[in-house]
């Protein structure tokens, strides 16, 4: 039945995308970020009212989806396929995508903390990492931490036990602020941001949130939250991170 009605679904789709602020709106969400709708209204050059209008329309289609982080709101493209439709289509139409560029300072952008995890460009690498390497597997909104990540996680002293008994959220996606991407929240964030500490991979700073990578961090961090394909065989990985 739902291939009768393909024509009918791409043409309201195709006709979500079609408005031009709706359009500008969905390219300036293709760098994977979540943008407020006041930015979203700004850069689509259109009042807050008229934009509420444009958002229902784009979630109704299911272009876009909002994420609720303390008193703000946030859009964002609701998957890859749309990303990739996007793409396809800004190809044909020749245009150039304008980078994001954060007004955080430069030390809180790069690593600080998010209430007792870790935020900022490192944070958010490493989250991406522990998805790549399946350590993390999706549950909804929260994350489930896999055997694998378990496993690889205890290497570094990650109390994963402990954090389970933590009553708050075991693992979950938290919206960076700077980035605007996810990175680790809840219980497990927590512990990782403990055991990195711990481990003298990072230094807190007395004066504020941002957070430090020693030079140990600087050696140790490629190989243990590089990319997955750079990833050892499980008992190489254990024999190098054991006496770090």
């Amino acid at each position: 039945m739902e291939s009768e009605f393909a024509d009918i679904n791409l043409s309201a789709v195709a006709g979500a995308i079609a408005d031009p602020a709706r359009a500008r709106m969905l390219c300036v969400l293709l760098d994977g970020r979540a943008r407020t709708a006041t930015e979203l209204a700004a850069a689509a050059d259109i009042g807050a009212s008229t934009a509420s209008s444009h958002f229902q329309r784009l979630r109704e289609q299911g272009l876009v989806e909002m994420a609720v982080q303390g008193k703000h709101r946030y859009y964002r493209l609701a998957n890859a396929e749309v990303a990739h439709a996007l793409e396809a289509l800004l190809v044909v139409a020749g245009a150039e995508r304008v980078p994001f560029k954060p007004n955080t300072p430069s030390a809180l952008r790069e690593a600080r903390t998010c209430y007792d995890h870790m935020a900022g460009t490192l944070a958010v690498r490493i989250h991406d990492a522990m998805l790549s390497r399946k350590w993390l597997a999706a549950d909804g909104r929260d994350y489930l931490l896999t055997p694998l990540g378990e496993a690889a996680l205890a290497q570094i002293g990650v109390d994963v036990a402990q954090a389970r008994q933590r009553r708050r959220r075991f693992a979950c996606s938290c919206l960076d602020w700077s980035e605007r991407r996810s990175h680790l929240g809840g219980a497990l964030g927590a512990a990782l941001l403990d055991a990195l500490t711990g481990r003298g991979w990072i230094s807190k700073d007395l004066d504020s949130r941002a957070l430090s990578v020693t030079k140990k961090g600087e050696k140790q961090f490629p190989a243990f939250f590089g990319p997955a394909d750079d990833q050892p065989a499980a008992g190489a990985q254990r024999d190098r991170h054991v006496a770090a």
